[in-house]
């Protein structure tokens, strides 16, 4: 998984320095949403989040490329062996610049690199085509592919309260990836993927992968779900230093300003993926980084 990066540029054997840019260079390219939460970090802390973002972008991508499944679950289960050879070693990675970064960070930060291999779990059920009966079961995907994040980030930003900011921390995560499930209805049902439980599709008239032509209801449903889950996530908020506490207001408000627009038109995740301009975006960062919330 080496080679070259997004912006083209060959990026083997590289030393630290230049392995965390190009992690950052990952995360301005591609992180649309979390980009906007993770510059307003002190620099150590922003390296150190774009290199989580970097290896979790790449097993993402895994997932949702387009190689047959079984060669799929062999780049998972590389990147499960590139985890157990990291450790907190720092200059590790075998000139992979986002291991280096990420054996870096793990050597300045307690990482809980185990997280990721929940991330690995998450995205290979999505491989075999998992499919969730029941909300229990949903809740433990968004903990493997989100939940996961959300431990590590957390164990970058440092908080106040080490029993109660985990516990937050994967509400938030879970609050994020249920509204990742609705502003993406749409293009993962074409893609044959369904997220949403059975028992709640059932509930409201929705059978099979087929869109419902009226989702209001059970869009509404999730909506309030994942309103209660950001809930318990904001609690987080009070635990950080104000620089980390920034951060995660920007990428919930921005997430959470997603959600009130599909709860406000359920229709519209029948049509497209809904999104928020660069301006507005902009715009929940720097109330986040004021202090005024979203």
């Amino acid at each position: 998984m080496t080679g070259v990066d997004v912006t083209g540029v060959d990026v083997t054997g590289t030393d630290v320095a230049a392995a965390y840019e190009h992690c950052e260079r990952v995360t301005r390219a591609r992180a649309r949403n979390f980009s906007y939460g993770i510059r307003l970090l002190p620099p150590p802390k922003r390296r150190a989040l774009c290199a989580v973002y970097a290896f979790a972008r790449r097993v993402d991508d895994v997932g949702d490329g387009r190689l047959a499944p079984q060669d799929k679950l062999r780049r998972l289960a590389e990147a499960r062996a590139d985890l157990a050879g990291l450790g907190a070693r720092p200059g590790a990675g075998g000139g992979d610049p986002v291991l280096v970064a990420l054996a870096d960070a793990a050597g300045r930060y307690p990482l809980p690199l185990g997280a990721f291999a929940e991330l690995v779990d998450g995205v290979e059920a999505d491989v075999r085509g998992a499919a969730y009966a029941t909300f229990d079961e949903l809740l433990h995907y968004c903990r493997c592919v989100a939940g996961s994040i959300g431990r590590l980030s957390l164990a970058i930003f440092g908080a106040t309260d080490p029993v109660r900011a985990p516990r937050h921390a994967d509400a938030l995560g879970v609050a994020l990836q249920l509204t990742n499930i609705l502003r993406d209805l749409s293009e993962d049902a074409a893609a044959g993927r369904v997220y949403l439980p059975a028992e709640d599709r059932a509930r409201f008239g929705w059978d099979g992968a087929v869109l419902p032509a009226n989702p209001d209801d059970l869009v509404r449903y999730e909506a309030a779900r994942a309103r209660a889950w950001f809930e318990d996530g904001m609690a987080l908020l009070p635990l950080l230093d104000r620089r980390s506490a920034a951060c995660v207001a920007a990428m919930a408000g921005i997430y959470g300003r997603i959600l009130r627009r599909i709860d406000r038109q359920p229709r519209v995740v029948l049509e497209r993926r809904v999104s928020l301009p660069a301006w507005e975006k902009a715009l929940v960062a720097a109330r986040s980084l004021a202090g005024l919330g979203a």
